[in-house]
């Protein structure tokens, strides 16, 4: 069970020891940053000056048009006291650096002013090697002791997990491990975060290096629009037949990106209907 960011560091286990010890490095280096700098600060207390805010989603920008339409969702389409903040899509490829990343976006709103009662990281564990969990269980200290907002982030693994349901992407992974998953976004950007993320448009040789193990390619689908599920699913197709993989596609809707969503809402918002909400109504088809 392997992801774009997965596979990146499969290319590190055949490379020198010296640049794998860089990797290492590296990601000790964003857990450490995680965790070097106390929570207290104006954008992330309620008692700072401005008015509070209420909730801030902060997530991937590969799941900014899901987490966009939940919030919108949300009431009567303002996305009642949420606001909802995007990350470079890119850091998929460069999980070490997610945490450090989310502390300079927190910084950044701090000079603006801007306040939270709670915030939702958009993201799972993404493979930072547990240091997104070591940044929330930072805030969740300093929120019991009355300094900041409350912070938790996406259960699970990965997107691929918390929109597939931890249940039945388990069972996909059962049923065939040497997967690789898609989702909407990377269906859509296949060339930018695959292709040329993993630098296969200019050495093609590394291709087999990735994706020689590989049985098949699941595409887990969020939207409920005919019309774009059918362009997503020509991107997803076209991706695979480049990886010489067959393609199964899985609509999944938000899954459990919604749950976590409704609660940190000040009022929990109702499910799109555009899309089915969760891993249970997971449809599958092989293309």
């Amino acid at each position: 069970m392997t992801s774009t960011s997965d596979t990146a560091s499969s290319v590190d286990s055949s490379t020198p020891r010296r640049r794998r010890s860089r990797a290492r490095r590296v990601a000790e280096a964003a857990r450490a940053q995680a965790s070097a700098r106390p929570v207290g600060r104006p954008a992330a207390s309620p008692g700072a000056a401005g008015a509070s805010r209420g909730v801030l989603v902060l997530g991937c920008g590969a799941l900014a048009n899901e987490l966009k339409a939940l919030v919108k969702g949300a009431s009567d389409g303002e996305g009642r006291g949420i606001d909802v903040e995007c990350l470079p899509a890119k850091l998929h490829n460069r999980p070490a650096y997610i945490a450090g990343e989310v502390r300079a976006r927190l910084d950044r709103l701090s000079q603006q002013g801007r306040t939270y009662e709670r915030i939702l990281l958009g993201y799972g564990d993404c493979g930072s090697a547990g240091a997104i969990d070591v940044l929330c269980a930072e805030f969740e200290r300093a929120h019991a002791a009355g300094n900041g907002p409350a912070m938790t982030r996406v259960p699970g693994a990965h997107c691929y997990e918390f929109f597939a349901g931890a249940a039945d992407f388990a069972r996909l992974s059962d049923d065939e491990p040497a997967t690789f998953y898609l989702t909407d976004y990377l269906a859509r950007h296949f060339d930018l975060l695959v292709w040329n993320g993993l630098g296969i448009a200019d050495h093609p040789e590394l291709a087999e290096m990735y994706f020689g193990n590989y049985r098949r390619v699941v595409l887990l689908t969020q939207t409920g629009d005919d019309t774009e599920r059918a362009r997503v699913e020509a991107c997803a197709r076209a991706g695979a037949q480049r990886l010489g993989l067959p393609l199964e596609v899985v609509r999944t809707g938000y899954g459990e990106l919604a749950d976590a969503v409704t609660s940190v809402s000040l009022e929990p918002p109702a499910r799109p209907s555009t899309a089915p909400a969760g891993g249970g109504a997971m449809q599958r088809t092989a293309s």
